[in-house]
């Protein structure tokens, strides 16, 4: 078994891959956030079984390493051995370190919209952490998930690359990059996701471990086996959530368990997380102008400006960002994001008769989680910890990959 930490795990999108492989011991995941703890916790009970689920997947700041790795009592999370205590409880060495420090500070969305504010953020510097604790371990390999825009980021005093420090600091540590990162940024609806999203996935080689090898490996990895996994065809948004039950408007609103809904549930309880967010007759009315109008092919509302025109129209509000976006059955989805936790709007389905946004399933299955994981923790902050994950179905083509070259 390749004994193996996820640190900033989320809800654990990358772990999920890693565990359907089924040769990979996960020895400890980390969150810090409450929601998506809850949410991966929940997972390591009901589908991987473990005993001692809360000893494994801690909730602790991956900021404080030297407690992380030594231990804490805590008011906020508890009390723990620590990672030291779990790999030598659980297998005496570590292989691999996965994770994803978070990204929204490397957002060229975010940037583009306040670069000022966002080169302060502190999460600019959360990959200091993570190479901390691989420094410690000194794992064979490490995998680093992040958004392609890490690669222009000037954080602090804005003088050096964001990436460059990171660079450094793995080299520091003993550990090969590619050379040329920009070749490390994997569009991830080539492998099956139907979804377009686009991740920067930076593989880690120890110098110790691999030696002279490790920039051949390095070279083979991102052009020869990865891309063995490239489908022939992009999956569509169809295939993803065109069987899931139908939920069609209803005549008037109804109030269940002292919340609102707009639309019918599906009939088939098996189905999680499948209920329709609500929506009011004004917005149901435009989904279905919308939708209808790309099902005729009249397509009168698929223009920027038509559906900021309509927007603005209908609102009465003069946003020069576009709000509406259907999703197009024969095409792979727009990007999944965290963003969905505040409306759907960008996320409409393309179903004129059913006239809604995607439901928390529909989220999920687009970001490929399997339909028997759970979602716990509420609509809004279930659509945002799904837009944070990495797909799981790459997840288990990088865990398929790593542990041949491992």
């Amino acid at each position: 078994m390749i004994n193996t930490i996820d640190l900033f795990a989320g809800c654990g999108g990358l772990t999920e891959g890693f565990k359907q492989n089924g040769n990979y011991n996960t020895i400890a995941c980390v969150e810090w956030d409450k929601v998506p703890y809850n949410a991966l916790l929940h997972r390591f009970k009901t589908k991987w079984h473990y005993k001692e689920a809360e000893k494994r997947v801690l909730r602790f700041d991956v900021q404080r390493v030297d407690e992380l790795i030594n231990g804490w009592d805590d008011s906020e999370y508890g009390k723990s051995s620590g990672l030291d205590f779990l790999v030598k409880e659980n297998g005496e060495n570590v292989d691999l370190i996965i994770g994803g420090p978070p990204c929204q500070a490397y957002s060229m969305a975010l940037r583009n919209r306040d670069e000022e504010k966002v080169s302060q953020d502190y999460r600019n510097f959360l990959f200091e952490s993570y190479a901390k604790i691989v420094k410690h371990y000194k794992p064979k390999a490490f995998v680093f998930e992040n958004v392609p825009g890490i690669l222009t980021a000037k954080p602090g005093d804005g003088k050096e690359k964001v990436i460059d420090i990171i660079r450094r600091q793995f080299s520091d540590a003993g550990y090969v990059l590619l050379k040329d990162l920009s070749k490390a940024i994997i569009d991830f609806s080539e492998y099956g996701v139907p979804q377009n999203r686009k991740r920067i996935i930076i593989l880690g080689l120890s110098r110790e471990y691999f030696g002279n090898q490790a920039e051949s490996i390095l070279h083979k990895f991102y052009y020869d086996l990865l891309p063995e996994y490239k489908v022939s065809k992009k999956h569509t948004v169809r295939e993803a959530i065109g069987d899931l039950p139908k939920l069609l408007p209803l005549l008037e609103p109804i109030v269940v368990d002292g919340k609102k809904y707009a639309h019918s549930f599906s009939s088939d309880k098996s189905v999680l997380n499948h209920t329709a967010r609500y929506n009011n007759a004004r917005e149901i009315n435009t989904f279905r102008l919308l939708t209808d109008d790309i099902a005729s092919g009249h397509n009168k509302y698929t223009s920027v400006k038509a559906l900021t025109d309509l927007y603005n129209s209908l609102t009465g509000k003069n946003s020069k960002v576009h709000k509406y976006y259907v999703l197009r059955w024969d095409e792979p989805s727009n990007l999944i994001p965290a963003h969905l936790y505040k409306d759907g709007l960008r996320h409409i389905h393309p179903d004129p008769e059913q006239a809604r946004t995607i439901t928390v399933r529909e989220a999920a299955r687009l970001q490929t989680f399997p339909d028997d994981f759970e979602f716990i923790s509420g609509t809004a902050m279930d659509f945002k910890i799904i837009g944070n994950a990495v797909p799981p179905l790459f997840s288990r083509i990088l865990a398929d990959v790593i542990q041949n070259i491992l």
